[in-house]
């Protein structure tokens, strides 16, 4: 099956948990190869099988292909794979669910979760504002449905997923709650300080801001929100033996504001290892 008609397939398959983002009316039908909502408004699919739910352009520092291609490479090879672990842990195995990765950059995450739960048959949707990682997250084998949307107003219909994930994206906690149903699961990983420490201090002095880090704001806001989450600290080293250093340090947006010269060392010099640290965030929507 071609991925127009994949995703088209998909959408016509569960045009319940879709919303139209121009009027918030429910999507009726597939209309030649688009989706309609009852008041007209259509949305093309791409050749990819995705839709492209923005309202206006937008233009971000992650639609950088290089980074999505050096993400996936590097998340391939596992470096997230204990803390998909732990989530996955939370989530019953008794049923099917349908899972939302929100910000889903290139799609590996995802991908994880629906080999480790190929038995459940999970319905699986990805969304991200980065048109380039979501065309990246089409080129895998998997059956999840991407589109590209807009945090702040989702193109998904009430009570529509049973879990949650957002890993190291922004959040949008009322959108959330919104598309979470009764007894739904919100998993939010933030970045400790020591994460990805060794990369930190070979990109930056010490006297420089990016030198450390602190998630004492994004941490204090969520608890705002649910004082009752759970959080659970996860820390361990990862070995670059499956990837490349490289793909390592364009991966994230560290280097974006690392000197030229700092770049070059750190590619010359390298590391064998990693620290991942980090804090997983879980409150039940009751």
């Amino acid at each position: 099956m071609k991925k127009i008609e994949y995703g088209m397939d998909f959408v016509a398959r569960n045009l319940g948990i879709f919303k139209c983002p121009v009027c918030g009316r429910s999507f009726e039908k597939i209309v030649h190869k688009s989706v309609s909502c009852d008041q007209g408004h259509l949305f093309d699919f791409s050749k990819k099988g995705t839709l492209y739910f923005l309202k206006h352009g937008v233009k971000s520092d992650y639609n950088d292909e290089t980074m999505w291609q050096a993400r996936r490479n590097v998340l391939q090879a596992g470096l997230f794979q204990p803390i998909v672990d732990e989530i996955s842990s939370f989530l019953s195995e008794n049923r099917s669910l349908r899972i939302i990765d929100a910000g889903c950059g290139e799609g590996s995450t995802l991908k994880y979760f629906e080999n480790k739960r190929e038995s459940n048959k999970d319905i699986y949707v990805g969304f991200d504002i980065s048109k380039r990682a979501i065309n990246l997250a089409t080129q895998g084998e998997g059956s999840a449905f991407f589109c590209i949307a807009d945090l702040a107003q989702l193109p998904f219909a009430a009570n529509s997923f049973d879990a949650i994930i957002d890993m190291f994206s922004p959040s949008a906690y009322g959108e959330f709650e919104r598309i979470l149903k009764k007894g739904g699961i919100l998993f939010k990983v933030i970045p400790n300080e020591n994460y990805l420490i060794e990369l930190r201090h070979m990109l930056y002095e010490k006297n420089d801001n990016h030198y450390s880090y602190s998630n004492a704001e994004v941490l204090s806001l969520f608890k705002q929100h649910y004082p009752q989450a759970r959080v659970k600290r996860i820390n361990y080293e990862f070995t670059l033996k499956e990837t490349s250093f490289e793909d390592l340090l364009y991966m994230t947006p560290l280097h974006w504001g690392a000197a030229e010269t700092k770049i070059d060392d750190a590619l010359a010099t390298g590391l064998a290892k990693i620290t991942v640290d980090v804090l997983l965030l879980m409150v039940e929507n009751d």
